[in-house]
């Protein structure tokens, strides 16, 4: 019998999870690489906004309770597009707000919600099937949750999480 929270429809979550999506509602081959065209109309490719929520919600369940009990005021955003300002390169996921170790007191008071950003174009593009779809969600959210723990990009690289 599957024992997991009722979903909250106002919320697009099971109820308990410490983030909030919205809106409601193997590693992945590169397109454009040398050998990859069989790829340009793939599984991946034709996924809808729904089940990218759907995948993302998925990715969010999986966390492991040991890492999502500690995350506190974060929601997650899904949009079509991001680009690196400093790069130009299309982004696959962003987090923006204040790391946890370097909170203190006064954060709290009045602050907005992090906010981790998934890109779901860039994402599609890297992907041929609906499986490589939700593992580079699983590993982008992953990589923007150890930013709202405070690890940077350099100790995400040495970990194999860059």
């Amino acid at each position: 019998m599957d024992r997991s929270p009722a979903p909250d429809p106002a919320q697009g979550l099971p109820r308990g999870l410490p983030l909030r999506i919205w809106p409601p509602g193997p590693r992945c081959t590169l397109r454009g690489e040398p050998g990859f065209g069989h790829l340009e109309h793939t599984e991946a490719a034709t996924l809808s906004l729904d089940e990218f929520q759907s995948l993302a919600l998925q990715a969010l369940e999986d966390l492991p309770p040991e890492i999502s009990r500690h995350m506190d005021n974060v929601m997650l955003f899904i949009e079509d597009d991001g680009v690196d300002p400093d790069t130009g390169e299309p982004l696959l996921g962003l987090y923006e707000g204040t790391p946890l170790t370097e909170r203190d007191d006064a954060w709290a008071s009045g602050s907005l919600p992090d906010r981790i950003t998934l890109y779901r174009r860039p994402i599609l593009d890297i992907c041929a099937s609906r499986a490589e779809v939700l593992y580079e969600i699983q590993v982008t959210v992953i990589h923007e949750i150890a930013h709202h723990f405070g690890v940077d990009d350099a100790r995400l690289h040495e970990l194999g999480w860059g």
